[in-house]
């Protein structure tokens, strides 16, 4: 009998396998469904970035986030994002002491290791340019000071994409910063059936104290290191070029995307093969993540708008036009 050659992977990701398993389990103690996004906000995690989540009230993107960040024992805040916020109530400000004389910074609700903003796009421009620092450099200035945030530092933030009223649109630059713009639809009906029984088997409550704790800072430092030694083949990578190149070049876009979705792509293609088990990316990876990660960054023209075409259609059409490297 010949001996066979048994495939042995070049990082060992058994650890965080069963951790992601073990994430998802947890998540589906609460959330219902929605397995995309689990899956899409896991992978964020793991590439460091941001995720932006989109869709109508009550389907649970505020839960599917608090959950997560329950499961990573780490800081977590939340912020409300209305009209009057300024950037102050989310940066910090520097306060007079008057027992020393000296101003004192106050840090705001923003120095977390999860920061939670609800409705992003419910505050002015003033407010939502507060965050362009500390989304890309992890920083803060204030007053001539930087104050560097404690990794990890993920911001998760929700918008409704129907009410517009009172709203004020994300400039591009701010929505490049985000890894993933997901998009959140409604439960199937067996979904829906299967959460309501869920719901009352809790008592109408939506306890976060049943979620373990699995992941520490340190793990999440550690993961990501893995992450980061997933194999691209050349061809993978310029399949990735080819397809944001697309997105530069047709003739129905008027603002395509930067070489930041190149990155964005490679990390988070990166991070999705490992939630598949896998220390090598495919075109398959690529190809799940890329709208996610498009979606946001590029812009149609006045005709194509006015024709009823979408972001998400003309993503897929410059997915499809690329060749598939074998």
């Amino acid at each position: 009998m010949e001996n066979q050659e048994i495939f042995q992977p070049r990082i060992d990701l058994s650890a965080l396998t069963t951790t992601i398993a073990d994430i998802r389990a947890e998540v589906a103690q609460l959330v219902v469904g929605q397995q995309q996004m689990v899956d899409l906000l896991i992978t964020a995690i793991l590439a460091d970035g941001h995720v932006l989540i989109e869709g109508v009230p009550g389907v649970a993107k505020t839960l599917t986030a608090k959950v997560l960040s329950r499961i990573m024992n780490i800081r977590f805040s939340r912020i409300q994002f209305t009209p009057d916020l300024m950037p102050s109530d989310v940066l910090g400000t520097s306060v007079y002491n008057l027992k020393s004389s000296e101003f004192e910074f106050k840090a705001g609700p923003v120095f977390a290791n999860v920061v939670l903003i609800d409705e992003i796009n419910r505050a002015p421009a003033k407010t939502q340019a507060a965050l362009f620092e500390v989304m890309e450099e992890r920083q803060v200035t204030i007053d001539g000071k930087c104050y560097p945030m404690e990794k990890p530092f993920i911001v998760l933030a929700t918008q409704n994409p129907i009410d517009q009223e009172g709203t004020y649109r994300l400039p591009e630059a701010q929505l490049d910063r985000f890894l993933f713009k997901i998009q959140v639809g409604y439960p199937s009906s067996e979904e829906e059936l299967t959460m309501l029984s869920a719901f009352q088997s809790r008592h109408m409550q939506n306890d976060l104290s049943v979620i373990r704790l699995l992941l520490t800072a340190a793990d999440i430092a550690q993961y990501r290191q893995l992450v980061a030694g997933i194999h691209a083949e050349p061809s993978v990578l310029a399949y990735i070029v080819k397809i944001v190149g697309e997105s530069r070049s047709d003739a129905a876009v008027y603002l395509g995307a930067s070489p930041r979705a190149s990155i964005a792509i490679l990390n988070s293609s990166k991070a999705y093969a490992v939630l598949n088990g896998r220390d090598f990316i495919t075109p398959e990876d690529v190809r799940f993540v890329a709208p996610h990660v498009l979606r946001h960054r590029i812009m149609l023209t006045a005709e194509k708008e006015m024709e009823g075409f979408t972001a998400d259609q003309l993503v897929q059409q410059l997915i499809d036009k690329v060749e598939v490297p074998r």
